[in-house]
């Protein structure tokens, strides 16, 4: 019997590097955006208006999102140790799920709010609603810079990012409102803007909410057929079965992968070891692969459970 355990060189550094990018680029977009938080908190009191509101709570789960993400990442790059042998960087993955059910529980209380608004209607401030709304506006688009390359490569950032995204919208939408109540009086359009932002963000978080929990589940990697990941390894020349093959992801962008692999007889379990790895990393860029070479006769009797 043998057993391997491929994993890519440079993987850690090339993580720490995407990190440390990563954690700037929070750095910034958080400096910004708690630092408007404030006023934008003022104007909606001042100028009364819901969708202004609507935009500060958005704002307010934009701050916290973004000093979660931070704190993830921190912890994040910790290595491993013996109580946490793969390390500590679930916890982004845990912080972007806390993140869309933050944004669940924003949109319920524009959705209470707005309906309240429309059985008692009140006068909205347009002009302080609409120069509020402006500034608020640019800060989005900055930190929506910031974290545009990060999205891509972490789900705690992608979090962070479309909740600043989610922001940058109802920051358009106040804008409008803003215009409309001033050239019409129309103060129901401002609840009616603060329930459209609420109800907008909902799919894009539902499919942040869908894959964090996906990942904490250990489930298979959106986008990968694990049938088609068996179909590869018992293609390879010198396989005869393939059987307990369970296939996770830690953090996102990264998959790991175990196998009990069964040889043909006569085969070199080293080199059929190798082709399998090869196979994996070249078709599927599984690089964290642990694989368990058995001979027909040392075949577990137990039923697979995958």
């Amino acid at each position: 019997m043998a057993h391997s355990h491929s994993q890519e060189e440079g993987g850690h550094s090339g993580h720490d590097h995407a990190a440390g990018a990563n954690s700037r680029s929070l750095t910034i977009a958080l400096a910004l955006t708690g630092t408007f938080l404030v006023a934008e908190l003022v104007g909606a009191w001042l100028f009364n208006s819901l969708a202004l509101l609507s935009d500060a709570a958005h704002m307010f789960t934009d701050a916290a999102a973004l000093a979660i993400a931070l704190a993830a990442i921190r912890i994040g790059r910790r290595p491993a140790d013996v109580k946490r042998t793969y390390g500590y960087r679930r916890f982004e993955i845990l912080a972007a799920a806390f993140n869309a059910l933050l944004l669940f529980a924003v949109a319920a209380y524009i959705l209470y709010e707005g309906i309240k608004r429309f059985v008692e209607p009140q006068e909205v401030q347009s002009l302080g609603m609409l120069a509020v709304a402006a500034a608020g506006l640019i800060i989005n688009l900055v930190s929506m810079r910031m974290l545009s390359r990060g999205k891509d490569e972490s789900l705690n950032v992608k979090g962070a990012y479309l909740e600043v995204w989610a922001d940058m919208l109802g920051s358009l939408g106040v804008i409008g409102a803003a215009i409309l109540i001033y050239f019409t009086g129309w103060s129901w359009v401002d609840p009616i803007v603060a329930i459209a932002i609420g109800l907008w963000v909902l799919p894009r978080t539902w499919i942040l909410l869908r894959d964090t929990t996906n990942i904490l589940l250990q489930g298979v990697p959106r986008g990968v057929d694990l049938g088609a990941v068996r179909g590869s390894i018992a293609a390879v020349e010198g396989v005869a079965e393939v059987h307990d093959l369970h296939l996770w992801s830690i953090a996102g962008r990264d998959m790991s992968l175990t196998a009990h692999v069964v040889l043909t007889p006569g085969r070199d379990a080293d080199a059929v070891r190798l082709a399998v790895s090869e196979a994996l990393h070249d078709a599927f860029e599984i690089s964290h692969a642990t694989l368990q070479m058995e001979s027909a006769s040392e075949q577990c009797a137990e039923p697979e459970h995958d």
